[in-house]
């Protein structure tokens, strides 16, 4: 069992920086890829990005590539998501979640979740 809870959102200026992070419970952390996904009103949750259980490897949505950046700390049992540049379409709930073993796109195939961290994006 995982519990996820994130925090660090809030608002922020279009091009302005704001990082989100996510608290994960449970001793075995370090065996769950974790990824970010978010959801706007009206729409349906999309990802983010991920990161392997190791942190060696990472993903993200074409829409923020070089913009943010995912990382992990396996001795803290945290993950972060630095958002660069932001924009207001990136205005959402981000969602932090955990998969054991290998990450992937679907938000269905993520079993665990935190209740989500607002970020408007707006002057």
């Amino acid at each position: 069992q995982v519990e996820l809870v994130e925090s660090g959102g809030g608002l922020v200026q279009p091009g302005g920086s704001l990082r989100v992070s996510c608290a994960a419970s449970g001793r075995t952390f370090s065996s769950y890829a974790m990824a970010w996904f978010r959801q706007a009103p009206g729409k349906e949750r999309e990802f983010v990005s991920a990161i392997t259980w190791s942190g060696g490897g990472t993903y993200y949505a074409s829409s923020v590539e070089g913009r943010f950046t995912i990382s992990r700390d396996n001795a803290k049992n945290t993950v972060s998501l630095q958002m660069n540049s932001l924009k207001p379409e990136d205005t959402a709930v981000y969602y932090c979640a955990a998969r054991r073993l290998d990450h992937s796109y679907n938000f269905r195939d993520y079993r665990f979740w935190g209740r989500g961290t607002q970020v408007t994006v707006s002057s």
